[in-house]
């Protein structure tokens, strides 16, 4: 699925002089993530908006918004937010500046860092006593 580059483009707009961030084609779309974190993205015209728990669903109850199930399951923390509620830029800004702020409380990732594999716990057999 291709994204909006027009809307692409605002939110570059938007980000102009935001430091630490980058650019990802994901989901079909693309993403923008702030020190590894992704808080906004496109995939068409609709914004993918990584709100966070606290106002998750604070969030949902505003017009244009719904919960983001891109997985078939809904995601907590984050919400699709349809083209209507984007229209103008002060709400383009507005979610984009809220979603920053949300990431802002996450420690930041290390893209080149691998990422620690958990060891799964050894399954012992149980014996049979008969013989």
């Amino acid at each position: 699925m291709a994204f909006d580059e027009g809307l692409a483009e605002r939110i570059r707009d938007v980000l102009v002089k935001t430091p630490r961030i980058t650019e990802r084609r994901m989901f079909g779309g693309v993403a923008f993530l702030a020190d590894g974190h992704m808080f906004v993205g496109l995939i068409g015209d609709v914004l993918m908006a990584r709100v966070g728990p606290e106002y998750y669903a604070a969030a949902l109850e505003r017009k244009y918004v719904r919960e983001m199930d891109f997985t078939g399951r809904p995601m907590k923390g984050y919400v699709y937010v349809d083209s209507p509620g984007i229209a103008g830029d002060e709400e383009l800004e507005e979610w984009i500046m809220r979603c920053r702020a949300f990431v802002k409380t996450l420690p930041p990732k290390h893209e080149n860092e691998p990422v620690p594999r958990v060891k799964k716990a050894k399954r012992t057999k149980a014996r049979s006593k008969t013989r």
